[in-house]
């Protein structure tokens, strides 16, 4: 019994051993007596290259299911979003498309009518010529740069850079009356616009804006006397005292008479 006990003792370290060593069970090592016989030498070669692959691969984590798990899932999450937003990507493209296709055709009609009435107001202002706009050639639509070209009476054909200044600020302020006529604003503000202008000229600006001020209120920024007549009502500013400025409004009727108010303001 002893013997015995011995016996099973000593198959129990051996298969232990075969576990630690080769991780190899009783049932796996029966399994390679089938196969054919190698030399001592040829086995160890063997055993010291599989121990040295095991080796290679380092500590074993235990982690690993779970691990890969998380990052399955983090991975099928990113994967779901990038999805996302290259879907999203390219409805925003095809929108921005179908934008610009819009903008485009918005822009060619009120463009063309744009320029109709700058011809239009252009020989109004000038007492006859001729005026243009053009977009360059070669650009995109939306982006292209605009030419005006005009032709003052007595005048040849030319670009805005090339009028005098006082014909250029006539172009100019021609421009602006036409997108105003085509899109009244309720209120504009003009900071001098007619200072270049000879006294001929300002009488054509003035009676112009004589006319657009009955469908908006102008507030308007003048030195020029003739610009100041067609007004309702003026404002003035001056210090007949050192520190002491006073505003004094001044009211026009039909009749030409005036109504006069000051209200002081201390510096």
């Amino acid at each position: 019994t002893s013997r015995k006990e011995k016996l099973i003792e000593r198959q129990e370290d051996q298969a232990a051993h075969l576990w630690e060593a080769y991780e190899l069970t009783v049932d796996g090592a029966l399994a390679y007596a089938g196969t054919p016989e190698q030399s001592a030498s040829a086995l160890k070669r063997e055993a010291g290259s599989l121990r040295t692959q095991i080796r290679a691969l380092g500590n074993v984590n235990v982690n690993a299911i779970e691990e890969y798990q998380e990052v399955s899932e983090r991975y099928e999450f990113l994967t779901a979003q990038k999805d996302d937003l290259l879907a999203a990507q390219e409805e925003i493209a095809g929108l921005i498309h179908t934008l610009e296709e819009a903008m485009r055709t918005q822009f060619k009609e009120k463009f063309a009518a744009i320029q109709e009435e700058f011809a239009k107001v252009f020989r109004e202002l000038f007492g006859g010529g001729r005026a243009s706009l053009e977009l360059v050639e070669g650009e995109n639509l939306l982006e292209a740069g605009i030419q005006i070209t005009a032709q003052p009476p007595g005048k040849k054909l030319q670009t805005i850079m090339q009028l005098s200044g006082g014909e250029k600020t006539l172009t100019a302020i021609s421009l602006l009356f036409a997108i105003q006529n085509l899109k009244p604003s309720p209120f504009c503000l003009l900071d001098e616009i007619e200072a270049a202008l000879d006294d001929a000229n300002i009488v054509r600006f003035t009676r112009y804006l004589s006319r657009l001020k009955e469908k908006a209120q102008f507030l308007v920024i003048t030195h020029r006397r003739g610009t100041m007549a067609i007004c309702d009502r003026l404002y003035g500013i001056t210090m007949q005292e050192r520190g002491i400025s006073t505003l004094i409004t001044v009211t026009l009727d039909e009749a030409g008479t005036m109504a006069e108010s000051e209200n002081d303001v201390r510096a």
